[in-house]
Order: structure tokens, then C-alpha cells, then sequence
């Protein structure tokens, strides 16, 4: 059964490269929102869009006179507007939890990702970088030994973020072993067989595992 398109009057200005736009096309894609999106980069944005974001990024999501400009912010925006399914818990301490793993994400992998995606840092630091994320990701494969998705037995929003650092890996240069991270390949496989996320992969990004 495909994904049911709601109604909607939303443009999301994406670029098809960016890991940041990628979390919150997948949630649009968990959605089912019917979205016009955009795909360009941050030196040619669309003439609609100058002016509405005061700092120029990318992603942007306007719908109507909302213009939203962090992919956090979007993304529960998103899950409050079109609340099924839900990608955040109903509990006040399971919610804080998610937004606290999220957190954790974005200052333990995120920093390193965008480091080397940016790839304007020296060598060195780029290896430096790859290192600490590979680590990182190789200590936290156990975890998924023990629920389908990250501590979590439902798909939800922490998931949506972890999925493009995920898929980007081969562009990253890191490897891992599948013996060594059984659980993350296993864990990886349910995340890329969603239908939300390859319906969410721009062009570029199919292209990162061909």
C-alpha cells in the first residue's frame, strides 16, 4: 500500500546533498505531505526565497506565512502538523529523551560528518575526524542488537537523523566490518528498505550507493 499524499501548501527549498535537508525529506516522506520541493544550493538560491530566511540556508520550509529555517526545528513543526504516525513520543520524559539523543547526535557525529562533507578542513583533521565517527559508530553497534530501531521498537524522528549519516558513509570514506558492527548493517538495511526513505532520496544520494 503506497504512501496516502495529505493535503498541503508547503515548499521545501533542499539541497539533494546536504544530510540536514535529507532528515527532514524523510520525514515529509513518513508523512505522506504533499510538498513542492525545491532542490538547489545555498550560492543559487531561488529569488522566492531571498529575503524570507535571514540567514540564507539551507533547508528552508515555508508553509503559507511559516518560514522555517533549522531541520530540528522542521521536523517536529512536521510531527505536531500531520501528527500520524507519530515520530515523537506522547510522554513527556520519553519526548525529552528523543530530543536529548538528538542532541547527542548532532554534537557527537554530526560535527565530525559536516567536517568531512564540508572537506575544507586540513588532511589531518579530516582523518581525525573520520576516525572519531568510525569509533564512535562501532562502540554504538550493540545497541541495535536489542530493538529494531535506535532504543526504540517504532520508527521515529532520532532515526530520521541518523539515516542520512548512515547512507553517506561510503561518501565519507569509512568503512566498517560487518562482522565487527553486525547489528548497525542489520539496523541499516530496515532504515534504507523503508518506503518513506527511498522515496525520500534526492537524485544525488541515490548516486552515493550505486
Amino acid at each position: 500500500m503506497g504512501v496516502v499524499a495529505k493535503r498541503s501548501s508547503m515548499t521545501f527549498f533542499s539541497d539533494g546533498d546536504d544530510h540536514y535537508s535529507h532528515r527532514v525529506r524523510i520525514v515529509l516522506a513518513e508523512k505522506g505531505v504533499a510538498v513542492d520541493i525545491v532542490d538547489c544550493k545555498v550560492d543559487d538560491m531561488p529569488e522566492d526565497l531571498v529575503g524570507l530566511n535571514p540567514y540564507n540556508s539551507l533547508p528552508t520550509l515555508l508553509d503559507r506565512e511559516l518560514v522555517l529555517y533549522e531541520s530540528g526545528v522542521m521536523m517536529e513543526y512536521l510531527d505536531e502538523r500531520f501528527p500520524h504516525p507519530p515520530l515523537l513520543p506522547v510522554y513527556p520524559v520519553a519526548r525529552a529523551e528523543s530530543r536529548l539523543f538528538m542532541y547527542r547526535i548532532q554534537r557527537d557525529w554530526c560535527k565530525y560528518a559536516d567536517t568531512i562533507l564540508q572537506g575544507v578542513a586540513d588532511h589531518d583533521e579530516i582523518e581525525r575526524c573520520r576516525k572519531e565517527l568510525r569509533d564512535s559508530l562501532v562502540s554504538i553497534s550493540p545497541i541495535f542488537s536489542e530493538k529494531p530501531f535506535f532504543m526504540s521498537d517504532e520508527f521515529t524522528i532520532v532515526d530520521c537523523c541518523i539515516a542520512p549519516l548512515l547512507w553517506r558513509l561510503p561518501v565519507m570514506e569509512i568503512e566498517l566490518s560487518q562482522t565487527q558492527c553486525a547489528p548497525l548493517f542489520s539496523y541499516m538495511k530496515r532504515l534504507f528498505s523503508r518506503e518513506s526513505f527511498q522515496a525520500s532520496l534526492s537524485d544525488a544520494e541515490r548516486e552515493m550507493r550505486d
